[in-house]
C-alpha cells in the first residue's frame, strides 16, 4: 500500500525577481573570473546558475545586455566607494586626488581580472561602446567637478581627464596582474591627477 503512495515534491523557496537577478549577476562574475569573459554566454550562465535559459533571457535578453549589466554593477559600486571616501576626506587637492586614485584602483581590484575583460568586451559593439562611454563621461564629469576648484583656470581640460582615465585603467590592470603593487598603482595615479590639475593653473 505504501508503494502506491505519491511522494510529495520537495518544497523549494522561489526567489523574487530581484533576488534572482542578484544571483545571476553573482554567478556571471564568477564565470568571468574563473573561465574568462569570452565564455560568458547566457547559456553558460543558465547552466552554472542552475536555471532554465528562458529565466536568464528574461533578465538580460542578450549577451550584450548581460555585459552591460555587469559594467553597470561595477559603476554603481565604484560610485558608492568614491562617495563614501569623499565624505571622509579633506577638501584639498591632495585629498580629492587620493580619493579618486584609491577608489578607482580598489574597485578594480575588488572585482579582479574580470573588469578588464568586461571593458574589452564592451568595445566589441557600437551598442556596448555607447554604454561604456556614457558611464565614463559621467565619471569624468564628477572628477572635473571635484578638481576644478583647485585649478587656476577654474576648469579641467577634457583631454587631461581622458588621459587620467586611461592611466587609471592601465595602472589598475597592472595591479590585478601583479606587474605592480596596488599601492604603486594608487601612488602613480595620484601623481597623475595632481599633475593634470597643475597644467590647468
Amino acid at each position: 500500500m505504501s508503494s502506491m503512495q505519491t511522494k510529495k515534491p520537495e518544497s523549494r523557496s522561489r526567489l523574487t525577481r530581484e533576488e534572482r537577478y542578484r544571483q545571476l549577476i553573482e554567478v556571471a562574475w564568477q564565470i568571468a573570473g574563473e573561465e574568462g569573459t569570452e565564455t560568458l554566454t547566457l547559456g553558460r550562465l543558465s547552466e552554472r546558475a542552475g536555471v532554465t535559459k528562458p529565466v536568464v533571457y528574461d533578465h538580460f535578453i542578450t549577451r550584450s545586455g548581460l555585459l552591460a549589466a555587469l559594467y553597470r554593477e561595477f559603476d554603481i559600486r565604484q560610485t558608492e566607494v568614491m562617495d563614501k571616501a569623499l565624505d571622509a576626506s579633506t577638501p584639498t587637492l591632495a585629498g580629492r586626488a587620493e580619493v579618486i586614485a584609491a577608489s578607482y584602483v580598489d574597485c578594480v581590484l575588488l572585482q579582479g581580472r574580470e573588469i578588464p575583460g568586461i571593458i574589452a568586451a564592451l568595445a566589441g559593439s557600437p551598442e556596448l561602446e555607447k554604454i561604456k562611454r556614457e558611464y565614463e563621461t559621467a565619471f569624468l564629469e564628477k572628477c572635473r567637478a571635484l578638481l576644478a576648484p583647485f585649478a587656476t583656470t577654474g576648469s579641467i581640460a577634457s583631454a587631461g581627464l581622458w588621459a587620467m582615465l586611461g592611466a587609471a585603467e592601465a595602472l589598475s590592470y597592472a595591479a590585478t596582474t601583479g606587474d605592480i603593487s596596488p599601492q604603486q598603482a594608487k601612488d602613480e595615479l595620484f601623481e597623475t591627477i595632481k599633475a593634470m590639475v597643475a597644467r590647468n593653473r
